[in-house]
């Protein structure tokens, strides 16, 4: 996983635990911005583009809110996200020394001699 990805999941899951079972992706922003002075997010596009990919890969599920509680509020809908037990895992298994140890970045191996 990349970072931005790791740092969802972390806060959709504090979310969870502070009472909030879903998310959606302004709150997420707001919640990683908080918690990292804002490094991974250069661009809520890229944020977007996270939590699509994330819901295709089974890390996040999501659903439209209620139309009525939208336009209410008069505002547009918004994508609530949840975390699945499938993104727990994937989360797990990023914070182990072993999965960082292979995502680093390998350094160049020797020089080109002619």
């Amino acid at each position: 996983m990349i970072p931005i990805e790791v740092s969802i999941l972390e806060a959709g899951i504090e979310l969870r635990l502070r009472g909030s079972a879903v998310f959606h992706g302004f709150m997420i922003a707001r919640e990683i911005k908080e918690r990292e002075a804002a490094r991974l997010l250069a661009a809520h596009g890229t944020l977007y583009r996270a939590l699509d990919r994330m819901q295709k890969a089974g890390l996040l599920e999501s659903e439209w809110e209620d139309p009525a509680i939208a336009a209410e509020e008069q505002r547009p809908r918004r994508r609530l996200y949840r975390v699945t037990a499938a993104g727990e895992v994937s989360l797990t298994n990023a914070r182990t020394p072993e999965h960082r140890a292979t995502t680093q970045p390998r350094p160049a191996t020797g020089a080109v001699t002619s």
